[in-house]
């Protein structure tokens, strides 16, 4: 656990926020068929960490994840007020940490002093994750020089074969005019396959769906166009199952721990009786 706050009390480990870990709206379908995938091994991505055991974006969840067998971690990055990226998904303070400002007001040393050093640098986090993959959400809608800042320690730190991007199509837009080699994960929150002019301006390795978007259809549509899909944020067994036989590439989960026992199991051959 990350240490206490300047008031001294320990804030427990929360489960991420609802709004971005959307079980709930899922529209999964029960009758999917399950058995004739392609032999894909799905990427087994951790989100935010390991936010069930402890507190999310933190450097004790990333390890906890990699411990826990994830292949990738997915971390949020914002900006302070004096430009250093730090993960935090929330433009805020008050969910985790108990305080209402908001991160682009405070300094990082005023960061620093009010989670007890708890909210870490993207360099910190990109060093205790080395040798793995790191997805970074950009939420919030950052502007170009926030972007170029990010992909500036990206490269500062010598992580750029191991760090992808994920977010809407105005910020991915924004990604790749500052990075034109950044591999990108384009986020959809609806079924519709994305514009070509939007494709071809952004070149997205990765469609990258809200779980209960994905259905047979959709899986071979993006294979079918040469890209890679991933879903997000599937949560029970049921669910990660299910996109697990629809062939998905990368599944992002609150509980990778979970994912990566079914994962391993799939690929197990069964016992004769």
């Amino acid at each position: 656990m990350t240490a206490a706050n300047r008031s001294g009390s320990e804030p427990q480990p929360s489960a991420p926020a609802r709004a971005s870990t959307p079980e709930r709206s899922g529209r999964a379908k029960p009758s999917e068929p399950e058995p004739s995938a392609p032999a894909r091994r799905v990427r087994a991505v951790a989100h935010r960490g390991d936010p069930y055991r402890v507190r999310e974006n933190t450097l004790a969840s990333l390890r906890s994840a990699l411990r826990r067998g994830a292949d990738a971690v997915e971390v949020d990055v914002r900006l302070t007020r004096d430009g250093v990226p730090v993960l935090l998904h929330d433009a805020t303070l008050e969910r985790l940490w108990r305080h209402e400002r908001p991160i682009a007001a405070l300094s990082r040393d005023e960061v620093r002093g009010l989670t007890g050093d708890g909210v870490p640098t993207l360099a910190d986090a990109l060093a205790a994750t080395e040798g793995h993959r790191v997805l970074i959400d950009l939420p919030g809608s950052p502007d170009l020089r926030s972007v170029r800042r990010i992909v500036d320690v990206v490269g500062a730190c010598d992580a750029r074969d191991r760090v992808y991007y994920c977010a809407g199509a105005a910020t991915m837009l924004t990604l790749r005019a500052a990075d034109p080699s950044a591999e990108i994960a384009l986020t959809r929150t609806t079924a519709a396959p994305p514009r070509p002019a939007l494709v071809e301006a952004i070149r997205p390795r990765w469609l990258n769906y809200r779980f209960g978007l994905v259905d047979r259809a959709l899986a071979d549509r993006v294979h079918a166009d040469g890209l890679l899909l991933s879903a997000w944020t599937p949560d029970t067994r049921r669910a990660m199952r299910r996109l697990i036989a629809l062939g998905v590439d990368s599944v992002t989960t609150n509980r990778v721990d979970v994912l990566c026992a079914l994962r391993d199991a799939r690929g197990r051959p069964r016992r004769r009786r």
